[in-house]
């Protein structure tokens, strides 16, 4: 793990690149880091998070800036800019269950190829999927998600990059910070190694790439 500014952790990132945002409608979203993005102008991101938040909230300013391609989510129905997008053809929208979703993260942060779930069977949702039928019942074969880059946001982090997570802004970040080939996080509090509790770690350090430094 090595410790950078924002500036330079969101330069790493180029334009099109295939980005997961943690965050739950804003709720354990690394704003910094979306921020800078927005002032580097990423473009034709490809962004993976639940949910396009609201205009000028977590993921919603990189759709106020019109810098995402497409964009695989459970829902975008708070934010008007990403729906307007969506019907003029400016991004290409995949919508997962929610639970399907989660699961499609995790299948790709542990090296599996997908997982099977009953959600979607004989709906929309199962258009050019495979079915798989296991002791008689009916499974749709949903592929792993798999990302260049994951942007977590933690309550603590240690000078070792073990991260620790506050109540509901831990979502989606832990299992997003096993899916993605570099892993930048920024955190409330930077706190010498030993402050967070062994068995309070959630994303031990070895999966933390870079770490954006407070100040």
């Amino acid at each position: 793990m090595k410790a950078v500014s924002v500036e330079e952790a969101v330069a790493m990132i180029p334009a099109g690149a295939s980005v997961m945002v943690g965050g739950f409608m804003g709720v354990g979203t690394p704003e910094r880091l979306l921020d800078e993005m927005v002032r580097q102008q990423k473009s034709g991101l490809s962004l993976i998070c639940n949910d396009a938040a609201i205009p000028g909230k977590g993921v919603g300013k990189l759709f106020d800036a019109a810098l995402v391609s497409q964009l695989t989510a459970t829902h975008i129905g708070l934010n008007p800019k990403a729906q307007q997008q969506m019907l003029a053809s400016q991004i290409k929208v995949d919508l997962v269950p929610q639970g399907t979703f989660v699961e499609r993260i995790r299948a790709g942060g542990c090296g599996l190829g997908g997982v099977l779930t009953p959600t979607g069977v004989g709906t929309l949702v199962a258009e050019g999927k495979r079915q798989i039928e296991v002791d008689g019942k009916a499974f749709l074969l949903e592929t792993a998600i798999h990302a260049q880059f994951a942007l977590v946001h933690a309550f603590l982090a240690d000078y070792l990059g073990n991260l620790s997570y506050a109540l509901t802004a831990r979502n989606f970040n832990p299992i997003m910070a096993m899916a993605a080939d570099t892993v930048i996080v920024t955190a409330e509090h930077i706190v010498p190694v030993g402050v967070i509790a062994p068995d309070h770690v959630v994303t031990p350090a070895p999966l933390v790439d870079y770490l954006i430094a407070n100040g």
